[in-house]
């Protein structure tokens, strides 16, 4: 691979894709923002990119680690208050953020700037229910 640029354009859109999905979580004040969501990207593109230009046949084996282990991250954000759960959402925004990363890694652009889009789509349906509950009461 070694394409010097094209490792640094898909570092630097995995901290983009991060950070927009992280921006969205800060912005309704959850607890993960754009930094973990940044990092987490970050860290799964690096990760491909590294087993790409050392170790390519292990690279299934590297994304199933990735994904088992980003679940330890998401579960922190995961708590219970009173007779609630807080944080699901989160906890899979930075699951996601963790394909998003691996996705721009291994260089499928479409798909991922797709399923980016997609993510902030999802994540505003949050403001449709609370703007239905306005309406109902």
């Amino acid at each position: 691979m070694t394409d010097y640029f094209e490792i640094i354009l898909r570092l630097v859109l995995a901290v983009v894709a991060g950070g927009l999905i992280g921006l969205e979580r800060r912005v309704v004040n959850k607890p993960a923002g754009v930094r973990t969501h940044m990092l987490v990207s970050l860290g799964s593109a690096l990760f491909v990119l590294i087993t790409l230009e050392t170790l390519p046949s292990e690279g299934g084996r590297i994304i199933a680690g990735i994904a088992t282990g980003i679940g330890f991250l998401g579960a922190g954000t995961i708590f219970q208050a009173k007779d609630a759960v807080h944080g699901l959402t989160t906890a899979a925004s930075i699951w996601v953020v963790a394909a998003v990363g691996l996705g721009i890694g291994l260089g499928h652009y479409l798909m991922t700037i797709t399923a980016v889009v997609l993510v902030l789509i999802i994540l505003q349906l949050n403001n449709l229910e609370h703007f239905g509950k306005k309406i109902v009461k």
